[in-house]
């Protein structure tokens, strides 16, 4: 059996820009991308924190070192310079390959820069 797992995110990022007028997807820092594991065009899935949006779209390189991300087209209705987002991709993999599988959390402060990088999300306490 397949299963689909969290392969990456980006947590609390800051969206940077916010362009109708642009063909669709979201830019993000090429440095980001890489860190995190995104490849681009690969489909991504944006919530939003600030506002309660969750959306679909795919992400785009922004300039290396730029801290951008950039919502755009028609997405750019669900997010806002200023906006905390987190970014994620998933991944479908056999049963056998999920229990070896660490996804790739990269945790951003207010200028999308990193501040913790993880592969377990702790343990939620009651």
């Amino acid at each position: 059996m397949r299963i689909t797992l969290l392969k990456c995110k980006l947590h609390r990022a800051c969206v940077t820009h916010s362009e109708l007028d642009y063909e669709g997807s979201c830019a993000i820092d090429e440095q980001l991308m890489r860190l995190a594991g995104l490849r681009e065009y690969e489909q991504i899935q944006i919530y939003n924190l600030t506002n309660g949006e969750r959306f679909t779209t795919y992400a785009i390189r922004a300039e290396a070192g730029s801290r951008v991300i950039s919502v755009n087209g028609a997405a750019a209705h669900k997010a806002a310079p200023g906006d905390r987002v987190i970014i994620c991709a998933y991944a479908t993999m056999e049963e056998a390959e999920a229990d070896r599988f660490q996804p790739t959390l990269i945790y951003c402060d207010e200028h999308n820069q990193v501040i913790r990088q993880s592969h377990a999300i702790p343990v939620q306490a009651a």
